[in-house]
Protein backbone atom coordinates (compact mmCIF):
# COMPACT_ATOMS: atom_id res chain seq x y z
CA UNK A 1 0.00 0.00 0.00
CA UNK A 2 1.09 3.30 -1.03
CA UNK A 3 1.19 5.77 1.77
CA UNK A 4 0.05 9.40 1.86
CA UNK A 5 1.86 11.29 4.01
CA UNK A 6 0.61 14.34 5.85
CA UNK A 7 3.65 16.34 6.09
CA UNK A 8 3.05 18.86 8.60
CA UNK A 9 1.73 16.27 11.20
CA UNK A 10 4.33 13.66 10.15
CA UNK A 11 6.95 16.18 10.65
CA UNK A 12 6.11 16.55 14.45
CA UNK A 13 5.84 13.02 15.40
CA UNK A 14 9.58 12.01 12.80
CA UNK A 15 10.63 14.62 14.68
CA UNK A 16 12.24 16.34 11.36
CA UNK A 17 13.25 19.74 12.34
CA UNK A 18 14.60 23.03 11.03
CA UNK A 19 17.80 24.79 9.97
CA UNK A 20 19.28 27.75 10.61
CA UNK A 21 20.60 31.35 10.49
CA UNK A 22 24.14 30.24 11.51
CA UNK A 23 27.11 32.00 10.32
CA UNK A 24 30.07 29.96 12.05
CA UNK A 25 33.71 29.76 10.62
CA UNK A 26 36.11 26.77 11.36
CA UNK A 27 38.81 27.22 13.92
CA UNK A 28 41.26 24.70 13.33
CA UNK A 29 41.24 22.15 15.70
CA UNK A 30 39.42 24.85 18.38
CA UNK A 31 36.09 24.48 17.27
CA UNK A 32 34.07 27.61 15.93
CA UNK A 33 32.68 30.72 16.74
CA UNK A 34 29.18 31.77 16.06
CA UNK A 35 27.95 35.53 15.40
CA UNK A 36 27.78 37.34 18.52
CA UNK A 37 24.10 38.40 19.73
CA UNK A 38 22.21 38.03 22.88
CA UNK A 39 21.42 34.66 22.11
CA UNK A 40 24.36 33.16 22.32
CA UNK A 41 25.91 34.05 25.33
CA UNK A 42 23.54 31.20 27.11
CA UNK A 43 25.19 29.89 30.59
CA UNK A 44 24.15 26.38 32.62
CA UNK A 45 23.58 29.31 35.73
CA UNK A 46 20.55 30.72 33.54
CA UNK A 47 18.56 27.39 34.30
CA UNK A 48 17.26 27.19 38.10
CA UNK A 49 19.42 24.97 40.52
CA UNK A 50 17.90 21.36 40.28
CA UNK A 51 17.24 22.00 36.11
CA UNK A 52 17.64 18.34 34.82
CA UNK A 53 19.57 18.70 31.25
CA UNK A 54 19.41 14.99 29.16
CA UNK A 55 19.22 13.44 25.81
CA UNK A 56 16.20 11.36 24.85
CA UNK A 57 15.46 8.01 22.59
CA UNK A 58 12.51 5.68 22.18
CA UNK A 59 12.61 1.81 22.49
CA UNK A 60 12.05 0.57 18.57
CA UNK A 61 14.13 3.25 17.36
CA UNK A 62 17.24 2.25 18.73
CA UNK A 63 16.77 -0.87 20.63
CA UNK A 64 16.76 -3.64 17.40
CA UNK A 65 17.54 -7.46 19.11
CA UNK A 66 13.76 -7.33 17.25
CA UNK A 67 13.37 -11.16 17.96
CA UNK A 68 15.48 -11.78 20.75
CA UNK A 69 15.05 -13.01 24.49
CA UNK A 70 11.52 -13.60 24.40
CA UNK A 71 10.09 -10.44 22.55
CA UNK A 72 7.24 -10.83 20.58
CA UNK A 73 6.64 -9.10 17.42
CA UNK A 74 5.38 -5.74 17.77
CA UNK A 75 3.36 -3.66 15.51
CA UNK A 76 6.08 -1.88 14.33
CA UNK A 77 8.13 -5.03 13.40
CA UNK A 78 5.62 -6.11 11.21
CA UNK A 79 4.28 -2.81 9.98
CA UNK A 80 7.85 -1.93 8.10
CA UNK A 81 8.54 -5.24 6.97
CA UNK A 82 4.88 -5.23 5.19
CA UNK A 83 6.47 -2.95 2.41
CA UNK A 84 5.77 0.16 3.51
CA UNK A 85 9.03 0.99 4.47
CA UNK A 86 12.27 0.73 2.85
CA UNK A 87 14.00 0.13 6.11
CA UNK A 88 13.33 -0.80 9.59
CA UNK A 89 14.58 -1.15 13.46
CA UNK A 90 15.65 -4.82 13.44
CA UNK A 91 18.64 -3.64 14.41
CA UNK A 92 18.35 -0.13 14.72
CA UNK A 93 21.24 1.53 16.59
CA UNK A 94 21.49 -2.43 18.47
CA UNK A 95 20.98 -0.60 21.75
CA UNK A 96 20.05 -3.51 23.30
CA UNK A 97 23.84 -5.04 22.96
CA UNK A 98 25.16 -1.59 23.06
CA UNK A 99 23.47 0.20 26.39
CA UNK A 100 26.57 0.27 28.75
CA UNK A 101 28.86 1.89 25.84
CA UNK A 102 25.82 4.23 25.39
CA UNK A 103 25.31 5.17 28.82
CA UNK A 104 29.06 5.44 29.27
CA UNK A 105 29.19 8.51 26.22
CA UNK A 106 25.91 10.17 28.52
CA UNK A 107 28.40 9.84 31.21
CA UNK A 108 31.31 11.52 29.64
CA UNK A 109 28.69 14.57 28.38
CA UNK A 110 27.84 15.52 32.17
CA UNK A 111 23.70 14.91 31.35
CA UNK A 112 21.72 14.27 34.18
CA UNK A 113 18.56 12.45 33.14
CA UNK A 114 17.83 10.14 30.21
CA UNK A 115 14.64 9.57 28.52
CA UNK A 116 13.71 6.26 27.09
CA UNK A 117 10.92 4.24 26.37
CA UNK A 118 9.77 0.63 27.29
CA UNK A 119 9.32 -1.95 24.41
CA UNK A 120 5.91 -3.48 25.52
CA UNK A 121 6.59 -6.30 23.40
CA UNK A 122 9.59 -7.42 25.04
CA UNK A 123 8.20 -7.10 28.63
CA UNK A 124 4.26 -8.59 27.54
CA UNK A 125 4.84 -10.27 24.66
CA UNK A 126 1.40 -12.01 24.99
CA UNK A 127 -0.08 -8.56 26.72
CA UNK A 128 -2.39 -10.15 29.50
CA UNK A 129 -2.88 -13.23 27.94
CA UNK A 130 0.66 -14.30 28.89
CA UNK A 131 3.44 -14.12 31.45
CA UNK A 132 5.55 -11.18 32.15
CA UNK A 133 9.13 -12.01 30.54
CA UNK A 134 12.20 -12.04 32.81
CA UNK A 135 14.61 -11.34 30.20
CA UNK A 136 12.69 -8.00 29.08
CA UNK A 137 12.66 -7.07 32.97
CA UNK A 138 16.23 -7.60 32.98
CA UNK A 139 16.90 -5.72 30.50
CA UNK A 140 15.51 -2.61 31.66
CA UNK A 141 16.87 -3.03 35.20
CA UNK A 142 20.29 -2.86 33.70
CA UNK A 143 19.94 0.28 32.10
CA UNK A 144 17.95 1.75 35.63
CA UNK A 145 20.68 0.47 37.73
CA UNK A 146 23.58 1.39 35.60
CA UNK A 147 21.88 5.08 34.53
CA UNK A 148 21.81 5.80 38.53
CA UNK A 149 25.45 4.09 38.83
CA UNK A 150 26.41 6.85 36.48
CA UNK A 151 24.79 9.84 38.65
CA UNK A 152 21.67 9.68 35.45
CA UNK A 153 17.96 9.82 36.10
CA UNK A 154 15.89 7.69 34.66
CA UNK A 155 12.87 9.29 32.56
CA UNK A 156 10.68 6.55 31.95
CA UNK A 157 8.20 6.23 28.87
CA UNK A 158 6.09 3.45 29.07
CA UNK A 159 4.73 3.38 25.70
CA UNK A 160 6.04 5.38 23.03
CA UNK A 161 4.26 4.00 19.57
CA UNK A 162 4.83 0.31 19.65
CA UNK A 163 2.33 -2.64 20.92
CA UNK A 164 2.76 -6.10 20.67
CA UNK A 165 1.00 -7.49 17.12
CA UNK A 166 -1.20 -9.48 18.71
CA UNK A 167 -3.32 -7.06 20.55
CA UNK A 168 -3.56 -5.28 17.38
CA UNK A 169 -4.42 -8.59 15.99
CA UNK A 170 -7.12 -9.29 19.05
CA UNK A 171 -8.38 -5.94 19.44
CA UNK A 172 -7.68 -3.41 16.04
CA UNK A 173 -5.60 -1.90 19.03
CA UNK A 174 -6.88 1.36 20.22
CA UNK A 175 -9.98 1.15 18.65
CA UNK A 176 -11.22 -1.25 21.67
CA UNK A 177 -11.91 -0.13 25.52
CA UNK A 178 -10.04 -3.45 26.41
CA UNK A 179 -6.74 -1.95 25.44
CA UNK A 180 -7.15 -0.07 28.36
CA UNK A 181 -7.12 -2.77 30.70
CA UNK A 182 -3.95 -3.90 28.41
CA UNK A 183 -1.93 -0.55 29.21
CA UNK A 184 -3.52 -0.48 32.68
CA UNK A 185 -1.61 -4.19 33.07
CA UNK A 186 1.79 -2.96 31.36
CA UNK A 187 1.79 0.34 33.85
CA UNK A 188 0.96 -1.80 36.53
CA UNK A 189 3.83 -4.07 35.65
CA UNK A 190 6.30 -1.08 35.17
CA UNK A 191 5.86 0.24 38.29
CA UNK A 192 6.38 -2.88 39.90
CA UNK A 193 9.16 -3.75 38.68
CA UNK A 194 11.49 -0.11 38.19
CA UNK A 195 9.45 2.35 40.47
CA UNK A 196 11.60 1.95 43.21
CA UNK A 197 14.52 3.45 41.22
CA UNK A 198 12.30 5.51 38.74
CA UNK A 199 11.15 9.03 39.68
CA UNK A 200 9.46 9.94 37.00
CA UNK A 201 7.20 8.56 34.56
CA UNK A 202 5.34 9.48 31.56
CA UNK A 203 2.41 6.93 30.49
CA UNK A 204 1.81 7.73 26.99
CA UNK A 205 3.98 9.88 24.12
CA UNK A 206 1.90 12.39 22.09
CA UNK A 207 -1.52 10.60 21.97
CA UNK A 208 -3.13 12.77 20.03
CA UNK A 209 -0.74 12.52 17.29
CA UNK A 210 -0.43 8.61 17.40
CA UNK A 211 -4.25 8.61 16.66
CA UNK A 212 -4.35 11.04 14.30
CA UNK A 213 -1.11 9.15 12.13
CA UNK A 214 -2.12 6.08 12.89
CA UNK A 215 -6.23 6.53 11.92
CA UNK A 216 -6.57 9.74 10.42
CA UNK A 217 -4.17 10.13 7.94
CA UNK A 218 -3.38 6.35 7.96
CA UNK A 219 0.57 6.43 7.72
CA UNK A 220 1.33 4.61 11.09
CA UNK A 221 -0.14 1.40 12.01
CA UNK A 222 -2.79 0.38 11.49
CA UNK A 223 -2.79 2.33 8.61
CA UNK A 224 -6.80 3.06 9.16
CA UNK A 225 -8.12 6.01 7.56
CA UNK A 226 -10.45 7.29 4.42
CA UNK A 227 -11.06 10.16 2.07
CA UNK A 228 -10.11 12.72 1.69
CA UNK A 229 -6.89 11.50 4.60
CA UNK A 230 -5.76 8.83 2.84
CA UNK A 231 -6.30 5.31 0.51
CA UNK A 232 -6.88 2.61 3.27
CA UNK A 233 -8.69 -0.60 2.65
CA UNK A 234 -10.33 0.23 5.87
CA UNK A 235 -11.07 3.25 8.73
CA UNK A 236 -13.36 6.18 9.14
CA UNK A 237 -10.73 9.73 9.61
CA UNK A 238 -14.16 11.03 11.27
CA UNK A 239 -14.57 9.13 13.90
CA UNK A 240 -11.91 6.65 14.55
CA UNK A 241 -9.31 9.17 15.56
CA UNK A 242 -11.84 10.65 18.16
CA UNK A 243 -12.64 7.27 19.69
CA UNK A 244 -9.00 6.15 19.89
CA UNK A 245 -8.17 9.22 21.69
CA UNK A 246 -10.73 8.48 24.18
CA UNK A 247 -9.20 4.95 24.93
CA UNK A 248 -6.22 6.53 25.28
CA UNK A 249 -6.52 9.32 27.60
CA UNK A 250 -8.86 6.75 29.71
CA UNK A 251 -5.78 4.69 29.79
CA UNK A 252 -3.83 7.19 30.85
CA UNK A 253 -6.14 8.51 33.41
CA UNK A 254 -6.46 5.16 35.05
CA UNK A 255 -2.75 4.07 35.30
CA UNK A 256 -2.04 7.79 36.66
CA UNK A 257 -4.82 6.78 39.76
CA UNK A 258 -3.36 3.29 39.87
CA UNK A 259 0.34 5.46 40.50
CA UNK A 260 -0.91 8.04 42.84
CA UNK A 261 -2.87 5.83 45.27
CA UNK A 262 -0.53 2.88 45.39
CA UNK A 263 2.85 3.65 44.27
CA UNK A 264 3.10 7.76 44.93
CA UNK A 265 1.75 7.92 48.11
CA UNK A 266 1.74 6.51 51.40
CA UNK A 267 -0.37 3.42 51.99
CA UNK A 268 -0.16 0.27 53.87
CA UNK A 269 0.24 -2.30 50.70
CA UNK A 270 3.19 -1.09 48.95
CA UNK A 271 6.58 0.77 49.72
CA UNK A 272 5.98 4.62 48.38
CA UNK A 273 8.28 5.22 45.82
CA UNK A 274 7.27 8.72 46.10
CA UNK A 275 7.51 9.97 42.03
CA UNK A 276 5.70 11.66 39.75
CA UNK A 277 3.90 10.78 36.67
CA UNK A 278 2.95 13.03 33.61
CA UNK A 279 2.46 12.51 29.77
CA UNK A 280 3.63 14.17 26.41
CA UNK A 281 1.89 16.34 23.72
CA UNK A 282 3.45 17.56 20.03
CA UNK A 283 3.12 21.40 21.08
CA UNK A 284 3.74 23.31 17.26
CA UNK A 285 3.67 26.95 18.31
CA UNK A 286 0.14 28.01 16.53
CA UNK A 287 0.08 31.56 14.73
CA UNK A 288 -2.27 33.02 12.51
CA UNK A 289 -1.97 33.52 9.34
CA UNK A 290 -3.23 37.20 8.36
CA UNK A 291 -4.39 39.43 11.37
CA UNK A 292 -8.26 38.84 11.39
CA UNK A 293 -9.47 37.61 14.12
CA UNK A 294 -10.97 34.26 12.28
CA UNK A 295 -7.31 33.76 11.77
CA UNK A 296 -6.68 34.17 15.74
CA UNK A 297 -9.37 31.91 16.55
CA UNK A 298 -7.84 29.45 14.42
CA UNK A 299 -5.09 29.64 15.91
CA UNK A 300 -6.67 29.13 19.39
CA UNK A 301 -8.28 26.13 17.63
CA UNK A 302 -5.51 24.55 16.51
CA UNK A 303 -3.99 24.46 19.89
CA UNK A 304 -6.94 23.03 21.62
CA UNK A 305 -7.15 20.24 18.78
CA UNK A 306 -3.68 19.22 19.39
CA UNK A 307 -1.92 19.79 22.61
CA UNK A 308 -5.54 20.64 24.14
CA UNK A 309 -7.05 17.72 23.21
CA UNK A 310 -4.63 15.88 25.67
CA UNK A 311 -3.83 18.57 28.47
CA UNK A 312 -7.52 19.64 28.44
CA UNK A 313 -8.96 16.50 29.93
CA UNK A 314 -5.79 15.35 31.71
CA UNK A 315 -6.10 18.50 33.81
CA UNK A 316 -9.56 19.61 34.15
CA UNK A 317 -11.13 16.84 33.23
CA UNK A 318 -13.05 17.05 30.42
CA UNK A 319 -12.40 18.07 26.77
CA UNK A 320 -11.85 21.66 25.29
CA UNK A 321 -14.80 23.60 24.51
CA UNK A 322 -13.71 23.83 20.81
CA UNK A 323 -13.65 20.19 20.68
CA UNK A 324 -17.31 19.75 22.06
CA UNK A 325 -18.35 22.80 19.83
CA UNK A 326 -16.50 21.17 16.52
CA UNK A 327 -17.39 17.48 16.84
CA UNK A 328 -20.33 17.82 18.73
CA UNK A 329 -22.19 14.38 19.27
CA UNK A 330 -18.93 12.43 18.12
CA UNK A 331 -16.94 13.96 20.29
CA UNK A 332 -17.38 10.82 24.00
CA UNK A 333 -18.26 11.78 27.26
CA UNK A 334 -16.48 11.48 30.19
CA UNK A 335 -18.67 9.78 32.87
CA UNK A 336 -17.72 11.86 36.98
CA UNK A 337 -15.94 8.49 38.10
CA UNK A 338 -13.87 9.22 34.67
CA UNK A 339 -13.84 13.06 35.38
CA UNK A 340 -12.51 12.51 38.38
CA UNK A 341 -9.92 10.77 38.10
CA UNK A 342 -8.90 12.34 35.14
CA UNK A 343 -8.92 15.91 36.32
CA UNK A 344 -4.84 16.31 37.61
CA UNK A 345 -4.09 12.94 36.70
CA UNK A 346 -0.52 14.25 35.74
CA UNK A 347 2.04 15.71 38.09
CA UNK A 348 4.00 17.76 35.36
CA UNK A 349 3.82 18.37 31.19
CA UNK A 350 5.95 16.90 28.87
CA UNK A 351 6.19 19.39 25.94
CA UNK A 352 7.93 17.99 22.86
CA UNK A 353 8.45 21.29 20.99
CA UNK A 354 10.48 21.78 17.24
CA UNK A 355 8.53 24.77 15.18
CA UNK A 356 6.42 27.00 14.72
CA UNK A 357 3.54 27.18 12.13
CA UNK A 358 1.15 29.70 10.36
CA UNK A 359 -2.90 28.48 10.72
CA UNK A 360 -5.59 30.11 8.71
CA UNK A 361 -9.07 29.42 9.13
CA UNK A 362 -11.33 27.39 7.04
CA UNK A 363 -14.92 28.15 8.23
CA UNK A 364 -14.66 31.64 6.04
CA UNK A 365 -12.38 31.19 3.56
CA UNK A 366 -10.88 28.54 0.58
CA UNK A 367 -8.83 25.20 2.22
CA UNK A 368 -8.32 21.79 0.86
CA UNK A 369 -10.10 19.21 1.45
CA UNK A 370 -8.81 17.88 4.66
CA UNK A 371 -8.48 21.32 6.43
CA UNK A 372 -12.51 21.41 5.56
CA UNK A 373 -12.80 18.77 7.68
CA UNK A 374 -14.47 19.04 11.80
CA UNK A 375 -11.93 16.51 12.84
CA UNK A 376 -8.87 19.14 11.68
CA UNK A 377 -10.87 22.07 13.42
CA UNK A 378 -11.82 23.63 10.49
CA UNK A 379 -8.65 24.63 10.16
CA UNK A 380 -4.98 24.44 8.46
CA UNK A 381 -1.48 25.17 8.77
CA UNK A 382 0.96 26.42 6.14
CA UNK A 383 4.32 27.46 6.38
CA UNK A 384 4.33 30.60 4.51
CA UNK A 385 2.89 34.32 4.18
CA UNK A 386 2.69 35.81 1.19
CA UNK A 387 5.38 33.91 -0.24
CA UNK A 388 7.99 34.12 2.98
CA UNK A 389 8.51 31.03 5.37
CA UNK A 390 7.09 31.61 8.83
CA UNK A 391 11.58 30.90 9.58
CA UNK A 392 14.36 29.04 7.92
CA UNK A 393 13.52 25.64 6.33
CA UNK A 394 15.24 22.38 6.66
CA UNK A 395 15.21 19.13 4.63
CA UNK A 396 11.75 18.42 6.71
CA UNK A 397 8.99 19.53 4.73
CA UNK A 398 6.92 22.11 6.81
CA UNK A 399 9.33 22.52 9.55
CA UNK A 400 11.05 25.65 10.32
CA UNK A 401 13.46 27.38 13.05
CA UNK A 402 11.58 29.80 14.83
CA UNK A 403 13.30 29.96 18.64
CA UNK A 404 10.94 32.42 20.22
CA UNK A 405 7.81 29.86 19.25
CA UNK A 406 9.82 28.32 22.11
CA UNK A 407 8.96 31.18 24.58
CA UNK A 408 5.80 31.39 23.04
CA UNK A 409 4.60 27.55 22.96
CA UNK A 410 5.76 27.23 27.35
CA UNK A 411 3.96 30.74 28.18
CA UNK A 412 0.80 29.34 26.86
CA UNK A 413 0.57 26.26 28.71
CA UNK A 414 1.81 28.05 31.66
CA UNK A 415 -1.07 30.74 31.55
CA UNK A 416 -3.82 27.69 30.12
CA UNK A 417 -3.11 25.26 32.41
CA UNK A 418 -2.23 27.61 35.96
CA UNK A 419 1.87 26.80 35.66
CA UNK A 420 2.00 23.63 36.25
CA UNK A 421 5.22 22.04 35.95
CA UNK A 422 6.86 21.21 32.87
CA UNK A 423 9.35 19.72 31.56
CA UNK A 424 11.00 20.06 27.56
CA UNK A 425 10.48 16.22 26.92
CA UNK A 426 12.16 16.49 23.18
CA UNK A 427 13.58 19.31 21.27
CA UNK A 428 16.06 18.90 18.34
CA UNK A 429 17.31 19.62 14.73
CA UNK A 430 17.15 17.46 12.17
CA UNK A 431 19.50 17.55 9.10
CA UNK A 432 18.29 16.77 5.57
CA UNK A 433 18.82 13.67 3.95
CA UNK A 434 23.16 13.69 3.59
CA UNK A 435 23.30 9.85 3.16
CA UNK A 436 25.96 10.45 0.59
CA UNK A 437 28.11 12.87 2.54
CA UNK A 438 31.25 11.95 4.83
CA UNK A 439 31.54 11.11 8.41
CA UNK A 440 33.27 14.23 9.12
CA UNK A 441 30.27 16.24 7.28
CA UNK A 442 27.38 14.52 9.45
CA UNK A 443 29.53 15.47 12.75
CA UNK A 444 30.56 18.67 12.28
CA UNK A 445 26.83 19.91 12.97
CA UNK A 446 26.97 23.52 13.25
CA UNK A 447 23.48 23.81 12.63
CA UNK A 448 22.51 21.61 14.94
CA UNK A 449 24.57 23.45 18.07
CA UNK A 450 22.59 26.91 16.93
CA UNK A 451 19.32 25.45 16.80
CA UNK A 452 19.91 24.15 20.37
CA UNK A 453 21.49 27.48 21.74
CA UNK A 454 18.71 29.76 20.47
CA UNK A 455 16.09 27.36 21.43
CA UNK A 456 17.37 27.04 25.12
CA UNK A 457 18.19 30.84 25.18
CA UNK A 458 14.55 31.52 24.29
CA UNK A 459 13.10 28.69 26.91
CA UNK A 460 15.13 30.67 29.51
CA UNK A 461 13.34 33.50 29.05
CA UNK A 462 10.07 31.82 29.47
CA UNK A 463 11.61 31.01 32.66
CA UNK A 464 13.24 34.36 33.88
CA UNK A 465 9.08 35.07 33.01
CA UNK A 466 8.00 32.73 35.67
CA UNK A 467 7.26 29.80 34.07
CA UNK A 468 7.73 26.78 35.96
CA UNK A 469 9.95 24.63 33.70
CA UNK A 470 12.50 21.41 35.35
CA UNK A 471 14.32 20.33 32.57
CA UNK A 472 15.30 19.73 29.18
CA UNK A 473 15.60 16.81 26.71
CA UNK A 474 17.98 16.77 23.67
CA UNK A 475 16.15 14.83 20.60
CA UNK A 476 18.15 12.67 20.40
CA UNK A 477 21.45 11.17 22.30
CA UNK A 478 22.09 9.41 18.74
CA UNK A 479 21.12 9.31 15.15
CA UNK A 480 18.23 6.83 15.23
CA UNK A 481 15.43 4.69 13.18
CA UNK A 482 13.03 8.13 11.90
CA UNK A 483 10.05 5.99 11.42
CA UNK A 484 9.08 5.97 7.88
CA UNK A 485 12.10 8.56 6.97
CA UNK A 486 13.92 5.20 8.19
CA UNK A 487 17.60 6.03 8.85
CA UNK A 488 18.57 9.26 6.68
CA UNK A 489 17.12 11.90 8.81
CA UNK A 490 19.42 12.57 12.01
CA UNK A 491 19.03 14.45 15.34
CA UNK A 492 21.34 12.84 17.17
CA UNK A 493 24.85 14.03 19.01
CA UNK A 494 25.98 11.36 18.09
CA UNK A 495 26.57 9.83 14.37
CA UNK A 496 26.01 5.81 14.06
CA UNK A 497 27.05 4.42 11.20
CA UNK A 498 24.70 2.14 9.38
CA UNK A 499 27.51 -0.44 8.70
CA UNK A 500 29.71 -1.14 11.82
CA UNK A 501 27.12 0.77 14.33
CA UNK A 502 29.79 3.22 15.69
CA UNK A 503 28.99 5.78 17.53
CA UNK A 504 30.58 9.09 16.92
CA UNK A 505 30.46 11.97 18.66
CA UNK A 506 29.47 15.21 16.78
CA UNK A 507 30.45 18.86 17.83
CA UNK A 508 27.05 19.12 19.24
CA UNK A 509 28.14 15.96 21.87
CA UNK A 510 30.97 18.42 22.89
CA UNK A 511 29.20 21.79 23.27
CA UNK A 512 26.84 20.18 25.30
CA UNK A 513 29.37 19.12 27.79
CA UNK A 514 30.69 22.12 27.29
CA UNK A 515 27.55 24.42 28.13
CA UNK A 516 26.77 21.51 30.97
CA UNK A 517 30.59 21.69 32.64
CA UNK A 518 31.55 25.39 32.18
CA UNK A 519 29.60 28.09 33.41
CA UNK A 520 30.89 30.64 30.38
CA UNK A 521 28.78 32.48 27.51
CA UNK A 522 28.49 30.08 24.53
CA UNK A 523 30.19 32.47 22.87
CA UNK A 524 33.59 32.24 24.67
CA UNK A 525 33.38 28.62 24.35
CA UNK A 526 35.82 26.02 22.47
CA UNK A 527 34.28 23.25 20.84
CA UNK A 528 35.32 20.00 19.47
CA UNK A 529 35.33 16.54 19.59
CA UNK A 530 38.81 16.25 21.57
CA UNK A 531 36.72 17.36 24.35
CA UNK A 532 34.18 15.48 24.71
CA UNK A 533 36.76 12.76 26.47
Amino acid sequence: MKLKIPTISLFFFLISIPATLLEASNNGNRGFILEENEDTHLKRSDFPSGFLFGTATSAYQVEGAYLEDGKSLSNWDVFSHSGCCEENGDIADDHYHMFLGDIELMHSIGIQAYRFSITWARILPRGRFGKVNPAGIMFYNKIIDNLILKGIEPFVTINHVDLPQELEDRYGSWLNPEMQEEFLYLAETCFKSFGDRVKYWITINEPQLLAELAYEWGVFPPCRCSEPFGHCLDGNSDVEPIIVMHNLLLAHGRAAKLYHEYFQAINYVLPTQGGSIGLTVHAYMYEPLTDSELDHQAAKRAFAFHSGWTLDPSIFGDYPEELKEYLGYALPSFSLDEKNFMKNSIDFIGINHYSSIYVKDCTNASCSATGNCAIQGFLEAVGERDGVPIGEHTGANNSYVVPKGMEEIVNLIKIRYNNKPMFITENGYSTPDLHEQRVDELTNDFKRIEYHTKYLASLAKSIRGGADVRGYFAWSFMDSYEWLYGYDVRFGLYHVDRQTLARTPKLSASWYKNFLSKNSDFVFMETSRDNIY
